[in-house]
C-alpha cells in the first residue's frame, strides 16, 4: 500500500522532472535565430509544440503544487468537492487529483 509520504516523494520527484523539461523547453526556445526563412518556418512550428509542452508542464506542476499543499494540510487523498475519500488506484494514476472519480466527470 502506498503511504501519503509515498505520494509526496513521488510528486516532488515528477515535479523536479517537469522542472527540468521546462527549462530544456525556453532552452530550445531562446537559442532559434535563423536568417533562412524556409528554417525559420519550420522552427516557429517546433516552437509551437514546445511551447504547449511547456505549457503542459506548468500545469501539471501547478496541480502538484496544490496537491502537495494538501498533504502538508492534512487533507491528501480527498475529494475537494464532496470530501469522499479518493480511491488508491485514481491516486495510482493521477496522484494530484483533487477530486474522486465520480466528482471529475
Amino acid at each position: 500500500m502506498t503511504t501519503t509520504e509515498d505520494r509526496k516523494t513521488q510528486l516532488q520527484a515528477r515535479r523536479e522532472e517537469l522542472i527540468q523539461r521546462m527549462q530544456q523547453v525556453e532552452a530550445e526556445l531562446a537559442s532559434h535565430s535563423t536568417p533562412d526563412w524556409e528554417d525559420q518556418a519550420i522552427e516557429q512550428e517546433n516552437d509551437e509544440v514546445l511551447e504547449r509542452m511547456g505549457l503542459s508542464a506548468r500545469t501539471e506542476v501547478a496541480q502538484i503544487d496544490a496537491a502537495l499543499g494538501r498533504i502538508a494540510e492534512g487533507e491528501y487523498g480527498f475529494c475537494t468537492r464532496c470530501g469522499t475519500e479518493i480511491s488508491a488506484e485514481r491516486l495510482d494514476l493521477l496522484p494530484f487529483t483533487p477530486f474522486c472519480r465520480d466528482c471529475a466527470r
